[in-house]
């Protein structure tokens, strides 16, 4: 007969269940029941929806954008000018995209995102918001001290650098044109794309990787 450990068991026992979900998924979850129970909407459809907009979507609409901004300087100049329409030539219009604003990263600014009073955030770009962008701290933080937030995330300034801190609304979101890595100029445009993580386009990243 196999021995058991009856204290390791115990210790599992208790660590899976007192994992309960949070209030809001537990909200989220009963509004979904009640929606699929009226027929408003099918769970498969919600699957869907979650899987293009985690998975699909994610931050490759965006990491697309950036890379045509550094090859083609035109595109770029209307990027800055009016993001929307830019977007739109790429096919990537959407819901979060209509009020949309692009910032850019120069060897003298750095530019961060934050939504202060919610969490707006581009998803028909950038798909899904990460969890710390939502959080309450974040959202006070960035505004008060942002080099201080910014070194959380791996991002040192120097003092000759000024940050620009963007607070997106319903009416207007915002995307972060990070520069180009050095040495990337014979690159194509998906291998550029690969180099733009989703916190480069927040501003919570700014020397992107090569070969990361």
């Amino acid at each position: 007969m196999a021995s058991f450990d009856q204290k390791k068991i115990t210790e599992i026992h208790q660590h899976l269940h007192s994992h309960l979900p949070s209030d809001s998924a537990l909200r989220v979850k009963a509004l979904e029941t009640i929606l699929v129970e009226k027929g408003m909407v099918k769970s498969e459809s919600i699957d869907r929806w979650v899987e293009v907009y985690a998975d699909d979507i994610g931050p490759k609409r965006g990491a697309h954008v950036v890379a045509r901004a550094w090859t083609d300087p035109a595109f770029k100049e209307r990027l800055l000018a009016d993001a929307a329409s830019a977007v739109d030539e790429m096919g990537y219009k959407g819901p979060a995209s209509g009020h949309l604003k692009a910032v850019e990263n120069t060897d003298d600014i750095h530019n961060v995102v934050v939504c202060t009073l919610c969490s707006c955030y581009p998803f028909a770009i950038l798909g899904m918001a990460p969890n710390w962008y939502k959080t309450a701290a974040y959202r006070a933080r960035v505004v008060r001290e942002p080099r201080a937030v910014l070194e959380e995330f791996g991002v040192t300034l120097g003092e000759d650098v000024g940050v620009h801190v963007w607070d997106s609304t319903a009416e207007l979101r915002y995307i972060v044109i990070p520069q180009q890595p050095a040495g990337t100029d014979g690159m194509s445009a998906e291998e550029l794309a690969a180099l733009v993580t989703r916190n480069s386009m927040i501003g919570t990243d700014r020397d992107l990787k090569v070969g990361a």
